[in-house]
């Protein structure tokens, strides 16, 4: 009843209109004037509640005049207009004249995107986005994925981190579809992931900031398939790494923020290994001491088994580190390179340090009772006994791994079980003055533990 007492109303006055008619695509107003602006107003109110009914086939031709005469008049348009052209493909069941429609579909975020992309919420980025997304559901294994990387392109160029974060994902996902078509664009793949992974990673920190659960949640999503999808694309190995990076530390060997990507990335990779690594660590070391840096001189320095200088890294990294978990992953492999070099008492220090930067982490408390079982014996030379009552002590930290770090509780059980079976016996213990069941014990040397015989 509304909408027919809106046409009478509007159909009153076109008379006195009709001498000042254009429409809004000629004269960039949003209704058009005169005549023409009751025409758009007149078709949104007609099409807008069948859209919103989901009666696409009634809603389409009042749809299509103000899509083609009023097309800034407003979101509604392209909000059911994607809807109602996506209603259209599904029931076209001829192959070229559903890709027709496919392009007009397209055509719609295009549109939206000229009058509407300077939105602040749901601008140019976002629109390009969902188009593509909607582009490779409509066109399934015919997508072009050229096509796709080339208008994520032109957002991600515009706004770099910053771009949506599904306009990220995808434009991950299409380089690398690329990549799988071109192995020559391997370089460029590898140089969009950073991009993608990078902004994506900022995103999520700003999230977890301002303690934005929901976005948190649908950022790590995406983050978690572009860097799986990387991970398995057949760029990340470090082979392929070498081959591409090699040659290039030489040539930007003054280019930091080059080799701090580099770096960056092939500590992701888990590409430490490789001569590339470790060039550019040296020359990002010599421009600017930093923890990463630091970190892969001291790797460099493990592999030619030159312990004292990959010390000197590493703690050189801890202290250059910002976050905790870091520096407890230095101080640990300080630790571990000590016990290579027989120093348990310091290599039981570094792993205290590690321990306190990181709460969560058993792998300090399960070398600590590795250093002790195995220097049991030297600590008990002429008692077998006492030296296997020192096993009580190892296995208390082999318990500690397991309380605070459910991912170590494997290797701790299967400690606990090896060293279990080598604990002095019931008869030995009764037999042993110093020894026992269910007393202190303190183990003597280097170790200093105060433990309880089992």
């Amino acid at each position: 009843m509304k909408i027919k007492v809106l046409l009478l109303a509007l159909g009153c006055t076109m008379g006195t209109l009709g001498a000042y008619a254009q429409k809004g695509v000629d004269n960039g107003t949003r209704f058009g004037s005169g005549e023409d602006s009751v025409r758009c107003i007149t078709n949104i109110s007609l099409f807008v509640p069948y859209a919103k009914a989901g009666n696409f086939k009634d809603a389409y031709d009042f749809w299509k005049i103000v899509y083609d005469e009023c097309p800034a008049a407003t979101k509604d348009v392209y909000l059911y207009g994607v809807r109602i052209m996506g209603w259209k493909i599904a029931q076209e069941k001829d192959p070229a004249k559903k890709k027709a429609l496919i392009d007009d579909l397209m055509g719609v975020y295009d549109k939206r995107v000229k009058y509407f992309g300077n939105d602040r919420k749901y601008g140019k980025d976002w629109i390009v986005a969902r188009k593509v997304q909607d582009y490779l559901a409509q066109m399934g294994d015919n997508a072009d994925y050229s096509v796709a990387y080339a208008w994520l392109k032109e957002i991600v160029s515009e706004k770099g981190n910053d771009t949506e974060a599904l306009g990220l994902s995808l434009f991950g996902f299409s380089s690398m579809k690329k990549m799988l078509n071109d192995p020559n664009f391997k370089e460029q793949y590898i140089q969009d992931y950073l991009l993608a992974s990078g902004g994506l990673d900022a995103q999520l920190k700003a999230a977890q900031a301002a303690n934005n659960q929901k976005e948190v949640d649908a950022v790590t999503a995406y983050k978690t398939g572009v860097d799986n999808a990387f991970a398995n694309s057949g760029a990340a190995d470090c082979e392929t790494l070498q081959g591409l990076y090699g040659a290039k530390i030489e040539e930007n060997k003054d280019n930091l923020p080059y080799l701090k990507e580099t770096i960056s990335l092939l500590r992701r990779m888990r590409c430490q290994e490789m001569d590339a690594y470790f060039a550019a660590s040296g020359y990002a070391y010599k421009l600017e001491p930093s923890a990463d840096a630091a970190l892969g001189l001291g790797k460099q320095a493990v592999k030619a088994k030159d312990y004292d200088t990959a010390i000197k890294y590493f703690e050189e990294a801890a202290n250059l580190e910002t976050e905790n978990s870091a520096k407890a992953d230095d101080y640990y492999m300080i630790a571990l390179l000590l016990f290579e070099q027989n120093s348990y008492s310091k290599a039981r220090q570094y792993c205290q340090k590690s321990a306190e930067m990181n709460t969560a982490s058993g792998a300090p408390y399960l070398l600590i009772g590795k250093m002790y079982a195995a220097t049991a014996k030297s600590v008990y030379p002429n008692d077998g006994v006492l030296a296997r009552a020192a096993y009580n002590a190892a296995i208390d930290k082999f318990e500690k791994a397991r309380q605070v770090d459910p991912s170590a509780a494997e290797e701790a059980n299967s400690l606990i079980s090896s060293y279990r079976a080598h604990l002095p016996s019931t008869e030995e213990i009764f037999m042993h003055p110093d020894l026992e069941k269910g007393k202190p014990f303190s183990v003597g040397g280097w170790i200093g533990e105060r433990t309880t015989i089992r």
